[in-house]
């Protein structure tokens, strides 16, 4: 699903709520749902890339579209949680949202780093392997030919 429409159904729950009388709290996963799919929106604009019909114009513009639009739903949550919370709360909110990025990249790359080394381990035990096995086997027809030579 396209990461706008994705954002737009996010902000409507949460306007929606907020206008019921609910507490911002109590709407956390529409919000996380929403700053995602702002990111996937504002970092990425793969759709048009993929259609072999589109130009380099109609990219660059469904890019621009797709930016401005997640920029627009971003400043009308930040009104919306300034309005409920402060401008404190806005601030704890985009504090807490960067930490989160950064521990999250953070573990991706730790990640990447294990599976590295796990592979250099699998390369290293199986070179080792190999050449056991090739060193029992030349050993071991060399005695083999020796023993017929007796």
């Amino acid at each position: 699903m396209d990461p706008i429409t994705i954002a737009m159904a996010s902000f409507t729950a949460i306007k929606a709520g907020v206008s019921a009388g609910k507490e911002i709290t109590s709407l956390a996963k529409d919000i996380g749902s929403l700053f995602e799919a702002i990111d996937q929106a504002k970092d990425s604009h793969d759709k048009k890339r993929s259609s072999v019909f589109s130009s380099a114009n109609e990219e660059a513009l469904d890019t621009y579209v797709n930016r401005k639009k997640a920029e627009d739903l971003e400043n009308n949550l930040r009104e919306i949680i300034i309005a409920a919370r402060g401008y404190s709360g806005w601030q704890e909110l985009v504090t807490l949202r960067k930490e989160v990025r950064l521990r999250k990249k953070k573990e991706l790359e730790d990640k990447k780093k294990k599976n590295a080394e796990l592979f250099e381990k699998i390369v290293l035990w199986g070179g080792i392997t190999l050449i056991a096995l090739f060193t029992f086997g030349f050993g071991l027809l060399f005695l083999m030919y020796y023993m017929d030579k007796l």
